[in-house]
This record gives structure tokens, C-alpha cells and sequence, in this order.
């Protein structure tokens, strides 16, 4: 009987992944409701169980999708891919409201720019401290830190090696994880608490699910207003990485 049901529910992967996903969430939100008494969200618990289920399946199974390694799960790699990530980004941007979105201003603009260079200057120079000296690997780790999605398409542009693109994924995995901490804690501090501020903020942080999953933690009204200038905002840096930053560093270091 217990074949048969693990049968059927590796062959409808994505199913079970949703299903898998919606308890996580119902353990999360009672956890937070009993142990932390609403002091620390639900979703924020719940990233927390993701990225330990993660490490349980990469340890279990030696491989490199971490849950989706397990044939069980295999389905939480379709769910978690580019595809149905794209779509729920490009889904939260229907909530947003015009009149909202429009007084973020020259302020978000702003916030956007400086949220593409200061992260790669980070990236630049941590490359440099770690002994990197040519212009394609400091590029793509400083686009890394930009957001681990501007990382590898500036490496695959410009010719970096795999493993330069894997460092550049990794600087961006750990900022993501420290936006989406981070988030709901400096929340209060950082004055978030309406759209134009999580536009800003989403600028500035840059990483999509970062802020995204940062921002459900603190007031999922603020999502669709902070996901749409973060996603902005891995445009920019997939445009101006392999082009224009690229170019200025190869002018500083040769």
C-alpha cells in the first residue's frame, strides 16, 4: 500500500510539491501562532524548514538540488525553478496600484541604481580580497552580490568559468537568506510599513525573493509593491553587468 501511494506521488511531483509546500506553511503558522505568539511571522519559520528540508535532501542524497534530489520531491525543482517563479513575481505585480506605485518617484529610481552599484562594488571587492585579479571573475562575483540571477547571465555573457559563476550564485544565495531574515526584524526600524517605502526597499535589497519572502514576513499587503522594483532591478543589473560595469573594471584592473 505505502508503494503504492510513494509510486503516485513521485509520478505527480509538482502535486506533491504544492502539497508538501501548503504543510510547511500550516506547521509554520501554527509555530509562530504557539512558540513566538505572532513575534516572528509564519513565512519567515517557514523559509527557515525550507532550507533545512534542503540540506537534509543534498545530504541524504549527494546531490545538488537539495529536496528535489530525493525522487519523492523531485517535483519541488519544477515548482522552485525560473518558470513558475517568474510567473508568481509577474503575478504579485497585478496588486499593485497605480497611484501607489507612482510616489515612489525619483526616489525609487534612485533607490534602484544605487541597490545595482553599491552590491556589485561589495562583490568587486570581496572578489579582489579573495585574490581574483581579472576583470571577467570580479565582474561576475560583484553581479553575483547584485542578485544571484544578474550573476551567472553576466558570467555566461562575458566568459566565466563555472566555477566563478558558482561563487557568484552562492554571494547572492547568502544575500537573499539575509534580506528574508533580516527583513521582518529591521522592518519597524527601516519604516516599513507602506508601498512607497517597500518600493524603496526593493530597490535597495534587489533580490527578488529575498525581498519578496522578506516582506510577506512583515505585511503581505507591502509584497506586490517591493517585488515590482526588485524585479526591475535584475533587469538593470543584467543589463548593465555584462556592459557597462564590466567595462569599468576591465579599465581598473587591466
Amino acid at each position: 500500500m505505502w508503494d503504492l501511494i510513494g509510486k503516485d506521488l513521485g509520478q505527480n511531483g509538482l502535486i506533491t510539491a504544492f502539497a508538501g509546500v501548503g504543510v510547511v506553511m500550516w506547521v509554520s503558522v501554527v509555530l509562530s501562532k504557539r512558540l513566538t505568539y505572532g513575534r516572528i511571522h509564519g513565512s519567515a519559520i517557514a523559509i527557515a524548514i525550507g532550507l533545512l528540508l534542503a540540506w537534509i535532501g543534498g545530504t541524504l542524497t549527494g546531490g545538488q538540488k537539495g529536496l528535489a534530489d530525493v525522487a519523492l520531491f523531485s517535483g519541488v525543482g519544477l515548482m522552485g525553478g525560473a518558470m513558475l517563479r517568474d510567473f508568481a513575481i509577474v503575478a504579485t505585480a497585478f496588486e499593485v496600484q497605480a497611484t501607489e506605485a507612482k510616489k515612489a518617484g525619483l526616489v525609487g529610481a534612485l533607490a534602484l541604481l544605487l541597490g545595482t552599484l553599491l552590491p556589485f562594488i561589495v562583490g568587486a571587492s570581496m572578489a579582489w580580497a579573495f585574490g581574483y585579479r581579472d576583470a571577467v571573475s570580479i565582474t561576475t562575483i560583484g553581479a553575483g552580490a547584485v542578485t544571484y540571477i544578474v550573476g551567472p547571465v553576466t558570467g555566461a555573457a562575458i566568459g566565466a568559468s563555472s566555477e566563478v559563476v558558482a561563487l557568484s550564485i552562492a554571494t547572492g544565495l547568502i544575500k537573499a537568506i539575509l534580506v528574508m531574515v533580516g527583513t521582518p526584524v529591521a522592518a519597524r526600524w527601516m519604516g516599513l510599513d507602506n508601498p512607497r517605502s517597500a518600493m524603496v526597499f526593493g530597490g535597495l535589497a534587489g533580490t527578488v525573493s529575498g525581498v519578496t519572502a522578506g516582506l510577506a514576513a512583515t505585511d503581505r499587503r507591502l509584497v506586490p509593491y517591493g517585488a515590482l522594483t526588485a524585479t526591475f532591478h535584475t533587469g538593470l543589473g543584467c543589463l548593465l553587468g555584462p556592459s557597462v560595469l564590466f567595462f569599468v573594471v576591465r579599465g581598473l584592473v587591466g
